[in-house]
C-alpha cells in the first residue's frame, strides 16, 4: 500500500477502467493535455489520446447529451463538470433523459454514463462555485448518487460507477483533493448502497456527508474527551442510500445527528431525518439534530462563508444538546 492524494485515488480509478475497456472515454472542459482544472484527468490524454479523452466546448448541456448518446451506444462515458454548479446548465439530459431512458425501452438499453460534479464549498468561490446540491439529484428516479469523503472510498465507488449500467453522478469534495490515504496495490470496489461506520460508538450517532465527514470524526473525537461515544456513519452512495446502516445505529444509539455542506431546508438530512423517524422513531430519545448551511447564497469571502457552513464546533455543540 502506498499514500495517495484523494484526486490521484480519482485518476487511478478512471485509468484502470479506461485500460481494462478501450470502450471507456472521457468528455470535459480542459481534460485533454491540461489535465483538468483541479489535476484529476492528468495523464490520461498522454496514455490514451484524443480519441478516448476529448476536450469539450464550455457547454455542460452538449458535454452531457453527447455523453448519452455514447453511453447507449455501448460507450462508457465519463463527463467532467468543472463545478457542480454548472450542472443547472444540464439538467435536461441529467435528469429528464440519462436516468429515463433505460426506463422508457424497457430495459432494452443501458446508460452507463457517469458524471462527475466537484463541490468547491468553503474555498472562496463565491454563490456561483459553492453549491453542493446533491438533494436535488437524489429525488431522481433512476439517477445514481454517490458522495465519497476519502482517497480509497472515491477510487473503489468511480470503478463501481463506470461499470454501473445506470447513469451515477459522482459528488466530490474538492476541499478533500489534497487529503492522503493508504490505497492498495490489488484492483477493489466498492458497492453503491452500502454505508461505512469511519467511527463507533454508543451515546451519538453522526451522518455525516462527504467534506463534512473528516470534520465529524474530529468532533467525535473531541466529545470522547467530554465522556460521549460517538459513531460516525459515511452513507458513501445517496442513491441507494443505506438506511439500515443508519436504523441500527440509532437503535443503538438513541440519538441522530445529520452534518452535510448543502442548505439546510430540503436537504439530504432532511430525507434520512425522515426514513429513520418512519424506521426506529421509538428508539429516539430525542428529535433528529440537523447540521447544515445556512439557506442563504454562498458569499465569496472566507469571512463569509466560515459564517454560512458548519465547522466542528457545530457539530459538538449539536451531540451536547442531547443532555440539556
Amino acid at each position: 500500500m502506498a499514500e495517495f492524494t484523494y484526486a490521484q485515488a480519482l485518476n487511478q480509478g478512471i485509468a484502470e477502467e479506461m485500460r481494462r475497456d478501450k470502450k471507456v472515454m472521457v468528455l470535459g472542459e480542459d481534460v485533454g493535455k491540461y489535465g483538468g482544472v483541479f489535476g484529476v484527468t492528468r495523464g490520461l490524454f498522454d496514455e490514451f489520446g484524443g480519441e478516448r479523452v476529448r476536450d469539450c466546448p464550455l457547454n455542460e448541456a452538449a458535454i452531457v447529451s453527447f455523453g448519452i448518446g455514447l453511453a447507449i451506444a455501448g460507450r462508457p462515458t465519463i463527463c467532467e463538470l468543472e463545478f457542480m454548479d454548472f450542472i443547472t446548465w444540464a439538467m435536461d439530459p441529467v435528469t429528464n433523459q440519462a436516468p429515463k431512458l433505460r426506463y422508457f425501452w424497457g430495459g432494452q438499453v443501458s446508460v452507463p454514463l457517469v458524471i462527475r460534479a466537484p463541490v468547491a464549498a468553503t474555498l472562496g468561490f463565491g454563490s456561483q462555485h459553492s453549491q453542493s446540491l446533491e438533494a436535488w439529484l437524489m429525488h431522481v428516479p433512476g439517477l445514481r448518487v454517490a458522495m465519497p469523503s476519502n482517497g480509497f472510498d472515491a477510487k473503489g465507488l468511480i470503478k463501481t460507477a463506470i461499470r454501473d449500467p445506470n447513469p451515477v453522478v459522482f459528488v466530490e469534495s474538492i476541499s478533500l483533493y489534497s487529503n492522503k490515504i493508504q490505497i492498495p496495490d490489488e484492483e477493489y470496489l466498492i458497492p453503491f448502497g452500502k454505508a461505512d461506520i469511519k467511527r463507533s460508538g454508543d451515546d451519538v450517532t453522526i451522518v455525516a456527508l462527504g467534506a463534512m465527514v473528516p470534520k465529524a470524526i474530529l468532533a467525535a473525537e473531541a466529545l470522547s474527551s467530554d465522556g460521549l461515544s460517538v459513531e460516525v456513519i459515511d452513507p458513501r452512495t445517496l442513491a441507494p442510500l443505506d438506511i439500515d446502516t443508519i436504523v441500527e445505529s440509532v437503535k443503538k444509539t438513541g440519538r441522530l445527528v445529520i452534518v452535510h455542506l448543502a442548505h439546510k431546508t430540503g436537504g439530504v438530512g432532511a430525507e434520512i431525518a425522515q426514513q429513520v423517524t418512519e424506521l426506529a422513531f421509538d428508539s429516539l430519545d430525542g428529535p433528529v439534530v440537523r447540521v447544515a448551511s445556512a439557506d442563504v447564497p454562498v458569499g465569496a469571502s472566507q469571512f463569509l462563508e466560515k459564517a454560512l457552513f458548519p465547522d466542528v464546533p457545530d457539530i459538538i455543540s449539536a451531540c451536547k444538546s442531547f443532555r440539556r
